[in-house]
């Protein structure tokens, strides 16, 4: 059943109740999330600072307006010309959200999707041409035959009015399909030559896990698509390997964004323990599934309990416990001027905002807001610099973070 889009006047009303209830949990960060023990305690690190990073001793007070409520576990989200943006829901849904609160129906010529478990309607993305050519992509859960799936990306027309999708075509289908509901991925990332980076997962299941380590599939996997199909110009030539991957031995990616230095970095989902941070490396192996800071659901290592392996890249900063990471961005606008080259990071595990801060390609700092409220599905920043927010509930919201003085 789909949500019935709001009054405006209504989501003024509750938008400023929720603001109100929600200013105090916008103080400044708590610090006790270093005392939670981890999952591995007996693991090391490869290199000091490559896990538990100092504290960052911020004081910003976060000010939240509860722009649109009544999503059903939105995931991605992207902000066109207009101001307004464009918000997945996972069942299927395709929304524009004003920056008003109000909320369109969703958006008629979305291919079927697979909901179930972690599978539906997955990222939206945007170029910077979108004014001239009202052209958009997303990534999703794509049915396929005898019950399987896997993650697809499709891309099409939006209309004038913002109704319907035309010219719909897939640009992008992982294989092998499988049939899981866990593990898809899925972020959409534009570099600077105008290639576009797909992140994939492994699918959970323990058989196509190792999958990962496969270069003839793009199951675990960072591949490089052109916009309109097809491999990209200037990916890595790996032995056997398919023409679109650029990295290999990876999880399940679900934050990825592309960095003031031009290239992809991303954090992706362990076990438990395990989140990593990446900048992954043209032809590059992440060591999925043989090495990893983490351990199994059950309690019981991972494949040989290794962390470092010859010839397998180590992650520039790692979590244990798991923040449970979704949507990436590096901020770079003027209303928080201290944040400026930050990493701010989703965490559904963590309900919280992560912010990570460096040195180089070395994580110096991380703080965290909204400690245990909120699952953090995406984040993004706004043109004017606000930090924007998805929060993944069956009642979820877009949420728009400000400095409170």
């Amino acid at each position: 059943m789909h949500p019935a889009a709001p009054n405006p006047r209504i989501g003024r009303a509750l938008s400023l109740a929720l603001v109100m209830s929600l200013l105090a949990a916008g103080a400044a960060p708590a610090q006790d999330f270093r005392a939670a023990s981890p999952n591995a305690p007996d693991q090391r690190p490869a290199f000091a600072g490559q896990t538990r990073a100092p504290v960052i001793q911020d004081k910003t007070e976060l000010r939240t307006t509860v722009i649109a409520k009544g999503l059903v576990h939105p995931w991605g989200m992207a902000e066109l010309p207009d101001g307004r943006w464009l918000v997945t829901e996972r069942p299927g849904r395709l929304r524009l959200v004003g920056a008003d609160g109000k909320m369109s129906e969703p958006i008629h010529g979305v291919p079927p999707v697979a909901a179930g478990g972690q599978g539906g309607l997955l990222d939206v993305a945007v170029r910077g041409d979108f004014a001239q050519s009202r052209r958009i992509w997303w990534s999703y859960s794509e049915p396929r035959e005898n019950g399987a799936n896997a993650t697809a990306v499709a891309t099409g027309v939006l209309s004038p009015d913002g109704a319907q999708l035309s010219e719909v075509r897939v640009v992008f289908q992982q294989q092998p399909a499988w049939r899981s509901s866990m593990h898809f991925g899925s972020r959409l990332v534009f570099d600077r030559q105008g290639a576009l980076f797909v992140t994939t997962g492994d699918r959970s299941d323990a058989t196509a896990r190792r999958l990962a380590q496969d270069v003839t599939t793009t199951i675990g996997k960072v591949v490089r698509i052109n916009p309109d199909g097809g491999a990209a110009s200037g990916n890595p030539s790996l032995q056997r390997a398919l023409p679109e991957i650029w990295s290999y031995g990876h999880r399940n990616i679900q934050a990825a964004a592309l960095g003031p230095d031009g290239a992809l970095w991303l954090v992706e989902h362990g076990a438990r323990g395990g989140d990593e941070l990446n900048r992954p490396e043209a032809g590059r192996n992440y060591g999925w599934p043989i090495i990893t800071y983490g351990i199994d659901y059950s309690g019981r290592p991972i494949g040989e309990g290794l962390t470092a392996r010859e010839g397998l890249e180590q992650p520039l900063y790692f979590w244990d416990p798991v923040i449970a990471p979704s949507g990436m961005v590096f901020y770079d606008g003027a209303l928080f001027p201290e944040w400026r080259g930050s990493i701010l990071i989703g965490g559904l595990a963590s309900r919280s905002l992560v912010r990570l801060t460096l040195a180089g390609q070395r994580v110096s700092g991380e703080a965290r807001y909204f400690q245990g409220q909120w699952r953090v599905r995406d984040v993004e920043v706004a043109r004017d610099g606000a930090v924007m927010i998805l929060t993944d509930h069956s009642d979820g919201a877009l949420i728009r973070l400000t400095p409170a003085r």
